[in-house]
């Protein structure tokens, strides 16, 4: 048995628990999941006794409680060195975590208008001007480091801020939205991880609909 946890909420719709999930996952730590459903009756008060902040992802591991996304993607990353979550060159690591950063505290217009949804195509949905700015912020941030670390991940190989940005990358699969033909390269090599298509049959499994998620 895993002496390891994941809380998380509903693999459809929670971008945040996909962040958490995917860092332990690729990290190599053996884990259970348990999850949450989100926003069933008295699923604050669920929250709030089974989470520090009332929110999921929050991992349990030899009695350490880790909430937020990108703490529980630098836990792992520090109990499991030998996979290189971050990369070695130290002012690449500052921008991984930088671009990491930005998107922990921001991009509130792509993610209030363009909700994670994994089993649908929303086609034709005109971004709003916050939505369409956060779009070219990110494509800027992706295109920029594409540009030095030639790819096939952001700084050449897989790192924490490609799992930051991934639910980024299942938005604008559902949403179609236009990109370049480097982006779009990027975006299929995220898609295609195996941990990724994982959560995507999961999510696909799920028979909860959250009306508010849904256009």
């Amino acid at each position: 048995m895993s002496n390891a946890t994941l809380i998380i909420g509903n693999k459809n719709y929670s971008s945040w628990s996909l962040r958490g999930w995917l860092a332990v996952k690729t990290s190599g730590l053996e884990f259970e999941e348990k999850l949450v459903p989100l926003f069933e009756d008295d699923h604050a008060k669920t929250m709030a006794s089974e989470t520090p902040a009332g929110k999921v992802p929050v991992l349990i591991h030899d009695g350490n409680w880790v909430w937020e996304s990108l703490a529980i993607a630098e836990y792992v990353a520090e109990l499991k060195p030998a996979a290189k979550m971050w990369p070695e060159d130290a002012a690449l690591r500052a921008e991984a975590r930088s671009i990491s950063c930005e998107m922990l505290s921001g991009f509130t217009g792509l993610r209030s208008q363009y909700h994670m949804n994994c089993r649908k195509i929303f086609p034709g949905i005109e971004a709003t001007e916050a939505c369409a700015n956060d779009i070219a912020r990110i494509q800027a941030i992706w295109r920029d480091c594409l540009a030095k670390s030639s790819g096939p991940f952001l700084f050449g190989a897989f790192s924490i801020a490609d799992i930051m940005y991934a639910p980024v990358v299942s938005r604008f699969k559902t949403y179609q939205v236009p990109v370049e033909g480097a982006i779009q390269a990027y975006m299929e090599t995220i898609l295609a991880l195996p941990a990724l298509q994982e959560w995507y049959a999961a999510a696909e499994a799920e028979t909860w609909v959250i009306e508010e998620e849904e256009y």
